[in-house]
């Protein structure tokens, strides 16, 4: 399987500006740009590349723990996932350092032992999780 996105960027790093576009047209030339990555902290005006990386996960993350119950005979009635990334500056270079998962699920008939058990199992499975070299974490609640 292949997937593509394609970035268009015009201008320097701190005043150029581009569009990122995917051939399903979730998005469609949606604008990024250094301000909308490092200074415009609400981004309701465009996109960054963490943010991107964050939803990739928290989504990749919830369909892997969705095959996870399904393979232990559980089917959860809700999975919502929270990716919060970190980016700082590692010997002088900004470096995604980590990224925590915060997992809450409803889940009829499941334990807090079988339910953590199987959210690692997806934590360390997920095809975004073993991608990324940066810390990885995760927070599980039970609802």
């Amino acid at each position: 399987m292949q997937r593509t996105a394609q970035a268009a960027w015009k201008g320097s790093g701190k005043e150029g500006s581009g569009t990122l576009t995917t051939p399903s047209g979730v998005m469609n030339a949606q604008p990024y740009s250094f301000k909308l990555r490092f200074v415009d902290e609400d981004g309701r005006n465009g996109t960054n590349p963490e943010e991107l990386i964050a939803a990739a996960h928290a989504g990749c993350f919830s369909m892997a723990l969705s095959f996870q119950l399904a393979n232990a005979g559980f089917t959860a009635d809700a999975i919502n996932t929270t990716a919060v990334l970190t980016m700082e500056p590692v010997d002088g270079a900004q470096t995604i350092t980590k990224i925590a998962l915060q997992l809450s699920a409803t889940i009829p008939g499941i334990s807090d032992e079988q339910f953590q058990t199987l959210a690692g199992n997806a934590k360390a499975g997920c095809p975004v999780s073993r991608l990324l070299k940066a810390e990885i974490s995760l927070e599980a609640t039970l609802a």
